[in-house]
């Protein structure tokens, strides 16, 4: 069953989900600071008394704290405990299955809020490590197809991630698509030129080098690259006569 609840509500249920429990002074500044204390603080209580008419349990008034029922499931703090657990070596599952929860876990789409876009910010940069991680591990295990896609997710949300572009060069190597691999350098090599004025680094340049030169050389055969004696630069004339 979806239950629906007011603008003004959601953003208090939301601030509760995201942050955990929080002391009343400053969830009213937090929500309201464009209004005086007292009656920011009206406004809250308001809020809270709609919400558990409306919402019954879902939450929990502890005076000068407020919070979510424990039994309630936040997405986004099941996220940060799954990349949390990832980190720290604890997680259970495949790498498969968490790929596909940090590919679409986008916070709150459309809140433009100071806190919302903190928040924002904040998981952003945790599924960026925690892709860039899936991708290594999965590399290191044997597994390029879930390696290549953790890359390729990784660099949907930041194109200039260099990392993220060596796992999916290693990851297309991996799977015999050396074709693929280079396509791959030379999309970042011509955005990161286009936006900061760089070139790769050594490293992944390294990891396609022997590609690009057998590249080079079938584009360009030898016979193409070498002057022969009639197109000398003295002429098609001998430079001496035998006497």
């Amino acid at each position: 069953m979806t239950l629906h609840v007011a603008t003004r509500q959601q953003r208090l249920i939301a601030s509760l989900a995201i942050r955990g429990p929080s002391l009343r002074a400053h969830l009213s500044g937090l929500l309201w600071p464009e209004f005086p204390d007292a009656r920011a603080l009206e406004s809250l209580r308001v809020s809270v008394h709609l919400i558990s008419r409306e919402v019954p349990g879902l939450i929990v008034n502890g005076g000068a704290t407020l919070s979510l029922d424990e039994r309630v499931e936040v997405d986004v703090q099941r996220i940060r405990s799954q990349i949390q657990a990832l980190q720290d070596g604890r997680y259970s599952g495949s790498p498969a299955s968490l790929l596909r929860e940090l590919r679409d876990a986008e916070l709150l789409p459309g809140w433009y809020e100071d806190w919302v876009v903190f928040a924002q910010n904040r998981l952003t940069e945790d599924r960026l490590q925690a892709l860039a991680l899936v991708a290594r591990k999965s590399l290191a295990a044997g597994d390029p197809e879930t390696a290549t896609e953790a890359a390729r997710a990784t660099l949907e949300i930041e194109p200039l991630y260099e990392g993220a572009v060596s796992f999916l060069i290693e990851g297309e190597l991996q799977r015999g698509n050396p074709g693929a691999a280079i396509r791959a350098y030379e999309r970042y090599r011509e955005q990161l030129e286009a936006d900061m004025g760089l070139q790769p680094s050594a490293s992944l340049t390294g990891l396609v080098a022997d590609l690009l030169d057998r590249q080079t050389a079938a584009e360009h055969p030898v016979a193409d690259r070498i002057v022969t004696a009639a197109g000398s630069l003295l002429g098609v004339r001998p430079a001496f006569r035998p006497l």
